[in-house]
């Protein structure tokens, strides 16, 4: 049987429970890191971006553009700095462009 929270707790702390009892952490990080990616690039770059995958530590993006994706591939570290800053912790390590 789950653990009754006080009635003092706020709607906040009630999900981040449910999200660490239910295991939930790795699909709302896939969620929370795609919604990074449109926010972060822009248009310009979404119209490219056919896939962004998060497995592990290991952000996947797949790109339609070749010119794009060498150009994206210089800025790998401030990439994973941007989306890691939007998130407020660590979730990305790495970049793949695809």
């Amino acid at each position: 049987m789950a653990k009754r929270l006080n009635n003092q707790s706020t709607v906040g702390d009630v999900l981040k429970q449910i999200i660490q009892v239910n295991k939930l952490r790795p699909g709302m990080d896939q969620i929370d890191v795609k919604e990074a990616w449109e926010n972060l690039m822009g248009n310009g770059v979404n119209h490219y971006t056919k896939n962004v995958v998060l497995k592990g530590s290991t952000l996947y993006v797949e790109l339609s553009s070749a010119v794009l994706r060498e150009e994206l591939s210089h800025g790998k570290s401030k990439i994973v700095a941007m989306i890691n800053e939007e998130l407020r912790r660590d979730v990305v390590k790495d970049v793949v462009l695809r």
